[in-house]
């Protein structure tokens, strides 16, 4: 016994809402028809096959025995003498002459109980009357059939039109009452699965009442379908004669043939790529105050975590999802099935009080190393000035600071800098903090430092002593980056949401964190690689988002860099000088609106998931940060490896899955949960027909990249080209001029990864045979990986 809560039904803004959070790529679940043909292949090799040597499962046994074998030992060894050659050509022509049908004999070893047969259900022929003629064929005889005059002038590869006894073919007309086995394919899987002998009552033929009640013995059984009524060798011809031009014709004219497919045939075909993208829109999740909020956790299962549509006492086991049975469409268990729960937004821990959600901190972490001293030429007007990186990022920091004076007076706002020492730059009330020599190779008393140092007081009360920082910056020394961007994280972790932007010109060169060392010592790079990405994986737990800009024309190594801002869903951007402020002020307007962000795609067994990191009918994604215009893709297709689970029929449906579990602003935990019910097709002309191509060349751009951003530049150019020939094939069956326009300006974006991929790595590695990548490479492949459909679309570009 268990007891069944049911919870209520949502709105239509609910289901508003959950359209524009969780998208499909294709309006079906596409199988291809090979996968299925497959299926059912497989399904058949599980029936136990009986040996072709057995007799049939409707072979009828004898109720009287056979005859007893014979006394003589010289006639059993003696097989009955078959017809001579010439005399069974006499016997078929005078077949055709009286029109009468020629039926085999068959040979017996038992003749005398056959005999018996046939005379006890003998019925006497009625003459023909109006009896239509039965169709006409030419067989060509075989060799040792043939006349021995003829055999050396004539071809027997030939049929001759002397209908004579010498000739080498003979016409005969075909049974009525036998049809012709030839017509249809041989079962290569014929099998039994009766064995012989059961012991159960046999059930007669329907035709039995053809025979007299006197007679025991049963009629001959039927002839089983991989025995062929002619030999091989016997090959027949149409009885009227036609040239082969004809035939030709006859299968080169669409109009004689018949064919399955209707007009546009070519759609019907096996489709290259994968139409089966999911989109999540992550940033649609402000729209969560419209569904309903549900206190507590949710009921899942046990075994895969999907989130149920009723609530249990027990424990539940087994759902849709997880269980192995062969299901196409989601169960019905009496009362209440074990499906997903279709839109709800639950509260998992309804009793912790909500944190004051107080506005998030900026941190600027600048480089102020003797690098950054080097000037490039501006011209104003009539006067060609020459300015330094620091100048440039200086103007652009009090703009941003400026600007954010006005439109957010309560964000706070704090500055680090960095060369040689680590500065955490104090306030009116409060003084600046260096760190310095060993000070910087311990993580732990960087942390330690972080939390001793106060938050910063809101913009409105530190503007003018921030600028007065600023403006008073000078560039010397050696560029400790790896020590301030863990200040800097550590320094931001105490407000979820917050955001850290490093600024630097060039690679880090200290002990922690070295970049620089490595054509010399692998070691130190390999150690520096951990640092930066167990940085990244400490900056996402505490909510922190990190972005990096670097300045055009320097060698930051932004391939090991950038693992920050890919981790934490930050940006990495190459800008000139003149264009500091425009990235700074773009990195700034993208607010985190959630934080702690895990995304979980849920499968029937019968479905897969595919990409990177596939991990059967379930699929998760570390996000992070989350801010309005975050988006992630999921591929999933039909599971082919598993042999226990057959593949969703075409015309069937299927139950999907979407968990999204991510912290509020104010630390709350809410898990989303969408269930969608899709239909399954193997038709490729409705795939097409319903493909959004946004959504497809999304899913390319960031799995492609990903790929490449990991070294495997083969396997990145392979993804891309196979969803390539599908966004072409959809685009040439739909003809849409918009379409048109989408693919050429992603065919722009993606070409780094066709042709050109080779420009953007470096000459050697030090840790592996596989290529670096450069500075420019890095920062397009991280954009690529982390984009939206507005930065693919056209269309979305003008609007911007």
């Amino acid at each position: 016994m268990f007891t069944v809560v049911l919870y209520g039904q949502h709105s239509n803004d609910s289901a508003c809402a959950r359209k524009l959070t969780m998208e499909f790529a294709c309006g079906f679940v596409y199988v291809p028809p090979s996968v299925t043909q497959k299926d059912s292949q497989r399904s058949n090799t599980n029936v136990i096959k009986r040996s072709a040597l057995l007799p049939p499962v409707n072979w009828i046994r004898p109720r009287t025995p056979p005859p007893p074998p014979p006394t003589n030992s010289a006639e059993a060894k003696s097989p009955k003498s078959l017809p001579s050659p010439p005399k069974v050509i006499e016997q078929l022509e005078k077949s055709r002459e009286v029109k009468k049908v020629v039926k085999p004999t068959p040979f017996y070893e038992n003749a005398a109980f056959h005999s018996k047969l046939n005379t006890a259900s003998f019925i006497p022929p009625t003459p023909p009357q109006l009896v239509p003629t039965p169709p006409r064929k030419t067989a060509l005889l075989p060799p040792h059939m043939r006349p021995a005059g003829n055999s050396q002038s004539n071809s027997y590869s030939q049929p001759l039109p002397c209908p004579n006894t010498n000739s080498q073919t003979f016409t005969y007309d075909l049974p009525k009452s036998e049809p012709d086995l030839n017509a249809q394919p041989t079962d290569a899987n014929y099998s039994y699965t009766t064995p012989e002998g059961t012991g159960l009552q046999v059930k007669l033929p329907a035709d039995i009442c053809s025979i007299s009640a006197q007679t025991l013995a049963p009629p001959l059984p039927p002839r089983p379908s991989f025995m062929k009524s002619m030999p091989d060798y016997l090959v027949l011809l149409p009885a009227s004669h036609s040239s082969p031009s004809s035939s030709r014709k006859s299968l080169s004219d669409p109009s004689l043939v018949s064919s399955p497919t209707s007009e546009g045939s070519a759609d019907k075909g096996l489709l290259p790529g994968n139409p089966n993208v999911v989109l999540v829109s992550l940033g649609k999740l402000l729209s969560e105050e419209r569904v309903q909020t549900i206190q507590g956790e949710p009921t899942s299962c046990s075994q895969c975590g999907s989130v149920l549509d009723s609530c249990y006492d027990n424990v539940v086991d087994v759902c849709y999802f997880c269980q192995p049975c062969e299901l196409t469409s989601p169960p019905s268990i009496p009362q209440c099935p074990l499906t997903g729960y279709q839109d709800g937004l639950f509260l998992l821990s309804p009793d912790e009080k909500p944190l004051c959600a107080a506005d998030a901190l900026l941190l600027f972490c600048i480089d102020i190393s003797g690098s950054m001293s080097i000037t490039s030429q501006v011209s104003l007007k009539d006067t060609v000035l020459h300015r330094s990186r620091l100048q440039f990022v200086q103007e652009a920091v009090l703009q941003c600071v400026h600007s954010l004076s006005e439109q957010q007076p309560d964000i706070r706002v704090g500055l680090i800098t960095f060369n040689h020492q680590v500065t955490l730059h104090g306030y009116e009330n409060f003084t600046s903090l260096f760190l310095s020599d060993a000070e910087l190779a311990d993580s732990d008393y960087l942390k330690e430092a972080a939390a001793s140092f106060p938050s910063p007081p809101p913009l409105s009360q530190t503007k003018d002593y921030l600028q007065r920082e600023v403006q008073g910056l000078s560039e010397s020394g050696a560029t400790a980056l790896g020590p301030a961007a863990l200040l800097a994280i550590a320094t931001a972790s105490r407000l979820p949401g917050s955001k850290v932007i490093i600024c630097t010109d060039g690679k880090a060169n200290t002990d922690l964190g070295n970049l620089e060392v490595e054509d010399n010592d692998a070691r130190t790079l390999l150690s520096s690689t951990i640092f930066y990405q167990e940085l990244g994986e400490y900056a996402a737990n505490q909510g922190v988002t990190v972005s990096v800009l670097s300045i055009e024309g320097t060698d930051c190594r932004l391939d090991e860099l950038g693992r920050l801002a890919d981790r934490t869903g930050g940006k990495v951007v190459i800008a000139s000088p003149r264009r500091l402020h425009t990235e700074l002020e773009q990195m700034i307007e993208n607010r985190t609106i959630a934080t702690h962000c895990t995304v979980t795609l849920l499968l029937p067994q019968s479905l897969r998931m595919r990409g990177e990191k596939e991990s059967g009918h379930k699929g998760t994604k570390e996000v992070g940060n989350v801010d309005p215009d975050t988006e992630i893709t999921f591929q999933f297709g039909a599971n082919e490896q598993d042999a226990e689970v057959s593949v969703p029929a075409s015309g069937s449906r299927v139950s999907i899955q979407l968990q999204i579990r991510y912290r509020r602003r104010n630390g709350q935990t809410v898990l989303r949960v969408i269930t969608s019910d899709r239909d399954v097709t193997d038709d490729s002309s409705a795939a097409l027909s319903s493909l959004s191509l946004a959504i497809i060349q999304l899913n390319s751009s960031q799995a492609s990249a990903a790929l490449a951003v990991r070294g495997r530049f083969l396997d990145a150019r392979m993804e891309g080209e196979l969803q390539r020939k599908l966004i072409e094939r959809a685009i040439e069956h739909n003809r849409s001029a918009e379409d048109e326009q989408t693919y050429q300006q992603w065919v722009k974006t993606m070409e780094p990864i066709y042709s050109n991929i080779h420009n953007f790595t470096r000459r050697k590695s030090v840790i592996s045979d596989s290529q670096s990548l450069t500075d420019a490479g890095a920062a397009l492949l991280y954009t690529m990986k982390h984009s939206n459909r507005k930065s693919i679309s056209l269309k979305n570009k003008h609007k911007l």
